[in-house]
């Protein structure tokens, strides 16, 4: 397990969910390695497939993912990197499910920056053949590339993902409703103008009570309370949020039993 960033729920489910198959996580941090420092990513790569089955990732940089995947001979999981969190993707998917169902094909509003979770969730969703809408103030829109990429699997030319600009916009046409940090690990910087930026975008038991009945509210933790979210909402009835976390162990397991299998 190479993190370059810091992690509860990815580290713990990841190191849990190994230990429950019966393998062993070694879990390396980012000044034990040096990624592209201390020693090339390819060189990395290429000396881990020779003692491990699998490398778990979490990087800042998508392209050090993508480079790790090049030049192992065994499989590379995405912990998460600047681009996407498909592990958390497929633990949504799998909650969704369990709450609503995803044979209903239920629209998913997401409000809030259009970052790497909100990148994996739109593909995940719309592979599904859900809609996808995104609130976001202008300049935190989803990239185009993933928007195309969502939008082509539509099998009858139906525009899967929708971007407006006002959270109600979204949430009163969504059986589910996702919201994520304002300020992503390495924006810190940035905090200031992004708080200014969506101040009006906070998830709260009000604005919940505008979306369709039977509605679930999810967030991929850590909550910034006061922030995206408001302190009450995540123990409101409608919030999923510790289903939604339990269930990364179970996705990610589900992940390692797919992989290791087709690599046998």
């Amino acid at each position: 397990m190479l993190f370059e960033k810091p992690s509860l729920r990815t580290k713990v489910s990841f190191d849990v969910g190994i230990r429950q198959m019966g393998g062993h996580p070694i879990y390396l941090g980012k000044d034990e390695v040096g990624l592209g420092g201390r020693e090339a990513v390819s060189d990395v790569a290429r000396v881990l497939s020779r003692y491990v089955d699998a490398i778990v990732a979490r990087v800042f940089k998508h392209n050090t993912l993508e480079e790790l995947a090049m030049h192992a001979s065994i499989p590379v999981i995405n912990a998460l990197s600047d681009s996407e969190h498909p592990c958390q993707a497929l633990g949504d998917m799998l909650t969704i499910e369990e709450h609503i169902g995803l044979s209903k094909r239920p629209t998913i509003a997401f409000i809030g920056d259009g970052n790497n979770v909100a990148s994996s969730l739109a593909l995940a969703a719309t592979a599904l053949g859900s809609k996808f809408i995104i609130a976001s103030p202008i300049g935190y829109e989803l990239p185009k590339t993933v928007v195309e990429k969502a939008n082509s699997r539509s099998s009858n030319g139906q525009i899967l993902i929708h971007q407006v600009s006002q959270p109600q916009e979204a949430i009163t046409q969504a059986e589910v409703i996702y919201t994520d940090v304002w300020t992503s690990m390495g924006q810190e910087n940035e905090s200031t103008k992004r708080n200014k930026d969506f101040e009006n975008f906070q998830i709260t038991p009000q604005l919940m009570d505008l979306t369709k009945p039977g509605s679930i509210f999810m967030h991929p933790l850590p909550a910034h309370q006061g922030q995206e979210v408001s302190s009450d909402m995540l123990d409101d009835p409608r919030s999923v949020v510790f289903d939604q976390a339990e269930n990364r162990l179970h996705a990610q397991k589900a992940i390692f039993a797919h992989l290791l299998e087709r690599s046998t």
